[in-house]
């Protein structure tokens, strides 16, 4: 947009095809290219979109200890996940690069530096030139998560400037957490980007008081899913369908603004590219009675440590 104020924002409330990395990375690829086409200089995605959110959990008896049937749906989800050193998000690094725009995208990671076998929920930020800049694994899963995901650590509560915009990011329940939210905030944030696996109830209270707690836009993208997602070849796929609701996941994706009013009021029961235009001087005026890590802030009083260091169980000194 022609205002250095000014920035447009994509919101690519889309359903994954369901376990399917390399397919879900394609439909990824192309929504960037539409964002782009359209103005934005960011686009977002919802959590765990790469290659899509584990529903089966609680739909499956998911907490039965030692279970045959578990151990081959997290093979399965753990086979299609991402590996970021091995270069499986290159085809995205490369659209964002080529059509100029920065991302925000939700991926299940398969660490490499956590043996490669464990899963994190991540919030991956790509830059306009096509550089990684940040990988945040998700703090604490949340509920059945935890029977699939493992908790993340500080390393990703990290800022990026976006224009005029500080733009920063968390993964669903984590923006409930406000010291989370809190570091973010110490960084100057005025961009909060809250990415779901998509529901209405979880993004249209909580959207709007980020917004008023922290005088910033929020962004609340959520992912989209139905049975009809479901490949017939994804193990136990009958039983998954027939327990699962008609949405999944609604969508409900959202912006509001510093004020704390609508930008873009939840939009659900779609997939859907939605374009917000957001203006920083919005932001300007609303800290000038309220700044969280400003002047409405007493560091002298109370102030938080974030340990940034990405977590391992060695540390191995070598000749």
């Amino acid at each position: 947009m022609a205002s250095s104020d000014k920035l447009r924002v994509g919101l690519a409330q889309i359903a994954p095809v369901w376990i399917d990395k390399t397919a879900t990375i394609r439909k990824v690829c192309e929504k960037i290219d539409a964002a782009a086409r359209a103005g934005a200089g960011l686009v977002c995605f919802g959590e765990g979109l790469v290659p899509g959110y584990p529903f089966w959990p609680e739909l499956t008896d998911g907490a039965v200890f030692d279970s045959a049937k578990q151990k081959r749906l997290f093979s399965h989800y753990s086979t299609q996940a991402v590996s970021i050193e091995s270069g499986d998000l290159e085809a995205v690094v490369s659209v964002c690069r080529g059509s100029d725009i920065a991302a925000y995208l939700g991926i299940i990671e398969r660490a490499s530096d956590r043996t490669g076998h464990s899963l994190y929920a991540s919030l991956v930020y790509i830059d306009a030139g096509g550089s990684i800049r940040s990988v945040h694994r998700k703090l604490v899963p949340t509920y059945e998560e935890r029977l699939v995901w493992s908790p993340g650590d500080g390393h990703g509560l990290r800022t990026h400037r976006l224009g005029t915009f500080t733009a920063g990011g968390l993964n669903c329940w984590e923006n409930w957490m406000p010291l989370s939210r809190a570091a973010l905030y110490a960084q100057g944030e005025d961009l909060h980007v809250a990415v779901w696996p998509g529901n209405r109830r979880n993004t249209e209270e909580i959207t709007r008081f980020i917004a008023l707690e922290s005088r910033s836009f929020v962004v609340s993208v959520s992912g989209f899913m139905t049975p009809a997602d479901i490949d017939d070849a994804t193990p136990y796929a009958s039983e998954i369908k027939n327990k699962m609701p008609a949405y999944a996941a609604d969508g409900g994706s959202c912006v509001a603004a510093p004020d704390g009013s609508w930008v873009i009021e939840p939009v659900c029961n779609e997939e859907s590219l939605i374009i917000a235009d957001l203006d920083h001087a919005r932001v300007r005026e609303e800290r000038q009675n309220f700044d969280p890590a400003g002047h409405y802030s007493r560091p002298d009083v109370v102030s938080l440590n974030v340990n940034r260091r990405r977590q391992n169980i060695a540390a191995f000194d070598d000749d």
